[in-house]
């Protein structure tokens, strides 16, 4: 099989699909990898790298596609790459379609077979997700900390205090892998931390394992109690394949301090408050109604080389599963991999993302 790996063309976007090594590894077997030129550059994988693990390097985007069997991405395709897809071709890349209506379209559109990271699922896990879920928790940290910096606009609030001045608050939404990890990070640095969920084995689970941090019953109610005196709030809801719950609306970001920073890592879902919209690493934050709002729908980019080993940790096996056998004997020999397949010749094949948009669903027949 031929596998395409094409540059990132998203803002602020380093990462790569693969890398050199995966490449050698799937060359060894018999495949032909199509890396776009310096399409590894920007997370410290040079040109020279793959063309020593024996990759194709090509001048362009468009012959990428066009000669690809299995197009692996990091990033969703956008509206410049749809007419690059094409009937029986596989795409694996990120897709989260719940918040995207017009790529959901276009996937169809092109009869394209589309499978997503984030949906792909083992034992209720969500393996392929995971690494940059908890990149992203560990950053929210990091970033929210960050602006609240007085010169940025913030309240001024250091996180971790110092002695004889309480730390700041951190109150998180959330407690998956995303939240567990935002939640060690502020621990680290000494802040009051609390984390709302519904699940109450996964509060006991939290409970033991973070041994400073307090758990609390998400409900509103509890969520209104908390806003006055929250500095840094962290919206790691998930609900898998499916648009992010609005579980913050302008009314209760009123009740928060100005200055506050809300932090949405589910924005690249259509995030968790009725203000957040998507930002960009360039031009990372806006104000709504005194509260700072980080909403960067690829926040894991900013750390493109930790992230990509990280994601290619992962999805390499799929790939070589998918590059060995095609999506039939794959998905039989990986059942998993049924549950990445989100769009099949013109058809949604994922039912939280039809539902998303009102739009047929068609159950995965192979």
């Amino acid at each position: 099989m031929t596998i395409g790996v094409p540059k990132e063309i998203k803002d602020q976007e380093f990462r790569v699909a693969l890398l050199p090594s995966g490449a050698y590894q799937l060359i060894q077997r018999g495949h032909q990898v199509l890396v776009e030129q310096n399409a590894g550059v920007g997370a410290g994988y040079p040109d020279s790298d793959y063309a020593r693990a024996g990759a194709t390097l090509v001048p362009s985007h468009e012959e990428v596609f066009a000669k690809a069997n299995l197009v692996v991405k990091v990033k969703e395709p956008l509206a410049s790459e749809y007419r690059l897809l094409r009937p029986n071709q596989l795409l694996f890349t990120y897709l989260h379609l719940a918040a995207t209506r017009d790529l959901t379209e276009a996937l169809v559109k092109s009869r394209v077979t589309a499978l997503a990271y984030e949906t792909l699922e083992v034992n209720r896990r969500l393996p392929l997700l995971e690494p940059m879920s908890e990149i992203a928790g560990r950053m929210s940290i990091l970033v929210g900390g960050y602006f609240l910096a007085k010169h940025f606009g913030g309240s001024g609030v250091l996180l971790g205090g110092v002695p004889g001045v309480l730390p700041g608050r951190v109150v998180v939404l959330g407690g998956g892998s995303s939240g567990i990890n935002a939640a060690r990070m502020a621990q680290g640095l000494g802040a009051d931390v609390t984390i709302l969920e519904v699940d109450l084995e996964r509060m006991r689970f939290l409970d033991i394992t973070l041994h400073t941090a307090h758990t609390l019953y998400s409900n509103p109610a509890h969520l209104m109690e908390l806003l006055p005196t929250v500095d840094l709030l962290v919206g790691a809801v998930l609900v898998p394949g499916a648009r992010a719950p609005k579980l913050i609306n302008r009314e209760m970001l009123r009740q928060m301090r100005p200055g506050s920073v809300l932090v949405d890592i589910a924005i690249d879902q259509g995030g968790c408050a009725e203000t957040s919209r998507p930002t960009t690493h360039h031009d990372p934050v806006y104000v709504e109604e005194g509260v700072t709002h980080y909403c960067v729908a690829n926040m894991p980019g900013a750390y493109a080389r930790t992230a990509t080993q990280a994601l290619t940790n992962v999805t390499y096996r799929y790939i070589e599963t998918l590059a060995d056998s095609g999506l039939a004997e794959a998905c039989q020999r990986t059942p998993a991999l049924t549950s990445a397949v989100n769009v099949m010749d013109g058809k949604i094949t994922h039912k939280a993302v039809a539902e998303a948009h009102g739009m047929k669903y068609s159950a995965l027949a192979m």
